[in-house]
Formats: structure tokens, sequence, C-alpha cells
């Protein structure tokens, strides 16, 4: 369904949750939304969580209280959840005097806690970023997949990608002969490759929100339009629910309505709001940059001024990577 197509079902942003609205954005705290959004009605809910990591957008606690708070929404986003529905909690590191906590691990307990399923546990790559001085740096973040049931919404050839031997055959057994892969494309697996500049083929294709990303806004944390999108393929059917309850500048809306289901997100951060709501706009007007869905990732050729080795290095010589510390 294009933009225009879907235009009359989504032009009012709404402001409270309501199931016969098409598309909310809440302009407050997620505990005030919570409570007015009906038990089993949520399809899927997808999120990256405030990382405690003190950004502008929030207050630095102590680890232990940070996951409390958290566990508390999570038992309401359980209550809302329905029985087939799926919860993609996308997460990094929280670091403390350069120790590093891995927030999925803590995750995991407490979505165990209230007996939810953990389909994967994908990992995120990417080839560029924040530069570590003391330890190795950081190139990975993690989604944790969890599904409330063992009765879930699946639809792997929505997001199927294209075969490496297409060509493939059975060597043996009654299929001897016959292509041995899927017409339709293969599993894209559970280690997704993400480049944060458009340097290096990745396995999804999907760069991150830096840098020269044509979705690049001010916000520090912004995740790809095109990421939630493969979710939202996957674990959704169209006119079910999509929820972000720490919707930033709104990439899950935006991936929901794009593929018609309706989508509410919530955001206390008044900037963002704002941003959300001219994303929105932008894209029923057909003006909004996003990545297109399998678009190849840009791979230098080696001519590039940016891709060769400096003069000054050169005069190095072979020590220049072999640095003790």
């Amino acid at each position: 369904m294009s933009a225009s197509d879907s235009l009359q079902d989504f032009t009012a942003i709404e402001t409270e949750f309501n199931l016969n609205h098409s598309l909310v954005l809440f302009p407050k705290d997620v505990n005030l939304l919570l409570p007015t959004i009906p038990d089993n009605s949520i399809s899927l809910i997808i999120t990256s969580p405030p990382y405690n990591l003190g950004k502008n957008y929030e207050k630095r606690v102590s680890i232990d209280k940070y996951l409390q708070e958290q566990k508390l929404i999570i038992e309401q986003l359980y209550r809302i959840l329905k029985d087939d529905g799926s919860i993609c909690w996308q997460v990094g590191n929280y670091v403390a005097q350069g120790e590093v906590f891995p927030l999925d691990i803590f995750y995991y307990q407490i979505f165990k806690e209230f007996n939810l399923f953990l389909r994967n546990r994908i990992i995120w790559h990417f080839g560029h970023g924040l530069h570590a001085s003391k330890r190795f740096s950081g190139r990975y973040e993690t989604i944790l997949w969890f599904t409330k049931s063992q009765d879930y919404t699946f639809n792997l050839d929505s997001v199927r990608v294209p075969s490496k031997y297409p060509g493939k055959r059975h060597y043996k057994g009654k299929n001897k002969g016959k292509p041995s892969g899927n017409p339709k494309g293969k599993n894209p697996s559970d280690l997704w490759e993400i480049a944060i500049e458009e340097w290096t083929k990745e396995v999804w294709e999907i760069p991150n929100v830096k840098a020269n990303h044509p979705e690049k806004t001010i916000h520090p944390c912004q995740y790809p339009v095109e990421l939630v999108e493969r979710c939202v393929l996957a674990l959704t059917n169209e006119d079910d629910w999509v929820f972000d309850p720490f919707a930033g500048v709104g990439s899950s809306l935006i991936a929901a309505i794009k593929h018609n289901r309706k989508a509410v997100g919530c955001e206390k951060e008044t900037q963002y709001i704002e941003i959300t709501r001219q994303r929105i706009n932008s894209y029923f007007e057909g003006t909004l940059k996003t990545r297109p869905m399998g678009k190849p990732v840009y791979k230098p050729t080696g001519r590039e001024k940016v891709s060769q080795v400096p003069d000054e290095w050169k005069k190095v010589g072979d020590n220049t990577n072999s640095q003790k510390y």
C-alpha cells in the first residue's frame, strides 16, 4: 500500500489510545499511557529502551534501580501483549567506570519472570562506531525476540533474503537433483550485520543511522526504519497494532504505517515528538527520506581517497599496527 492509498486512514495523529484509532503518538511518560491500553490488544511491542547512559534525554541511575523501573513497565507490556504476539527489545551495554554490563543478559532474567519465550537473540554487528581506548571498541548490540506463547505469528516468507547459492541441489535422497533452497530466498538468520557508514557489504544490508544516512535526525540513538520493517513484516499481519513505548523520533511508527499496521508510540521528549510528527507528515506527503528495504550497501572500490592509506601513515611503515600498550 502506498502512502497516498493509506493517507485517509492515518491522517489524524491521535494523542490518546483507542482501539478505534489507527495512529497514536502519546506525548507523555509511558507509565501514563499503559493503563489506557486494554489487555491482549498489541501484536508487536518493539523498542530500544533508554540505556541509562546519561544521555541528555535520560537521568542516569544505578543499574539496579534502572532495571527495577524497566521491570514495572515490562509487567504492563506483558499484560497488553496478545497471546500470539511478540516483543522485540533492542539493547546495548551499560558501562560504569569502564566495566561493561550487557543489558540483554539482565533483561533476559526479567522477561523470563513473566514466562515469555526467547525465540532469537539477534546480534547486530556494525563496522564503525565510537573508539574505546582501554578496551576493545564495541561493535554490536542485540535484539531479544520474545513471544508470549508457543503459538505466535511468524511470516518468514515476508523477510527472506536472496540465497547465496540459489542453484544448489540435493545430492542424495528422494529429492536428489532438485533445488535444495527456497525459491523465495533464505532465512536471514539471527546475525544482522549493520554498517554505520555505507562502506561494507552486509548480511541484512541495513546501515545504522549515523553520519550521512538519509534518515538522520538529532536523536543520538536512532535506529533505521528498515530494521523495524523486517520485524513488523515477520511478526505481525495487516491491521495489527504495533507499539513502541520509547518511540524516539518515530521510526517504529513509520515502519508500521508503511505496511498497513496500526501504530502507537509513546515519547515524553517534546523535541522528539515534533520530529516524529514532521516525519509522519512527510511520509504521507511522499517526501520522507528512508532507506529502501534491500538496497545494496555501498562497497568501496579502493580508488576513493578516504579508503586509501594516508601518506603520513606510509612513513610509519609496518609498525603502524603493532603498537605496544
